[in-house]
């Protein structure tokens, strides 16, 4: 009994220490955002502050404010998109086998793996060609583009866990390709739905490479790119460059502790089985 009671304490003060590990980068810069810009010492950056000041998450939200905006303009369809179209990829490569699906799925899991920095010069060149480079809706449709692959990746595994029997017998009740998908794979895909969109929100929020060079507008850019334009080009107001980096990475943080439950159940269920 002793002997359990010891590995267990062993086992939670492992868990406390890696915990502590990943947070301390949020402590930072909240009690960094929380000082006066004359407290600020990067050399004592760990100090409680003296007093309580907001005055740097003020300035840093009246910097980042219109880009935070954009960033939810942007995340949101193309989160929302991106699922649609890979839920329906996800279909047809787990369900509607025709010759050289494995070959098409592998070319579509290549796309997972190709590095942003190659590729941009092309994405500039195609954006500018159809007339969408350096529009909201531009940025919109390379994040759906670029979500195919790691999406259809997802929905592929959860849909294969469904049996056959059930969409054959939606066949023979007169449902094709959109009736089986709207009316029976689509009410029964919520929990990979969920486990996708909140994998979508993350990326798409946290991207900083794409956003700087779509939009090249910095009054449309998304809010990391507006964080990274806070800095100056001698000095660093520290409390408001961390204040600014608090706020871009609120949204996130608050998506997962409110639907975490719900990104595992939809682990659980099967969505990145297969």
């Amino acid at each position: 009994m002793i002997q359990r009671l010891w590995s267990r304490g062993a086992i939670y003060l492992v868990l406390i220490a890696f915990a502590a590990y990943f947070l301390m980068p949020f402590y930072v810069m909240l009690i960094t955002g929380l000082k006066a810009f004359e407290d600020v010492n990067v050399t004592r950056m760990w100090e409680f502050p003296q007093s309580i000041h907001f005055g740097g998450f003020v300035q840093a939200w009246t910097a980042v404010a219109p880009n935070f905006w954009n960033s939810i303009i942007i995340t949101v369809p193309a989160a929302v998109i991106s699922s649609l179209i890979g839920s329906m990829n996800g279909y047809i490569f787990a369900k509607w086998r025709f010759p050289g699906a494995d070959t098409l799925f592998i070319l579509f899991l290549v796309g997972m793996f190709l590095p942003y920095q190659g590729i941009l010069i092309p994405l500039v060149l195609t954006l500018q060609a159809v007339g969408l480079y350096a529009t909201v809706i531009g940025l919109i449709m390379v994040h759906c583009i670029f979500g195919i692959p790691i999406t259809a990746l997802l929905f592929r595994s959860y849909f294969a866990g469904i049996p056959g029997e059930l969409l054959d017998a939606a066949k023979m009740d007169g449902c094709g390709f959109f009736g089986i998908y709207r009316y029976i794979l689509l009410p029964i895909s919520m929990p990979a739905f969920a486990v996708v969109m909140l994998w979508q929100f993350t990326s798409i929020w946290n991207d900083f490479l794409i956003g700087l060079v779509v939009l090249s507008n910095p009054r449309l850019a998304p809010v990391n790119v507006a964080v990274q334009n806070i800095a100056g080009s001698w000095s660093v107001e520290w409390n408001v460059q961390m204040a600014a980096a608090l706020i871009a990475a609120a949204p996130t943080i608050i998506v997962y502790l409110a639907l975490g439950k719900l990104f595992m159940r939809g682990l659980l269920a099967g969505s990145l089985k297969g």
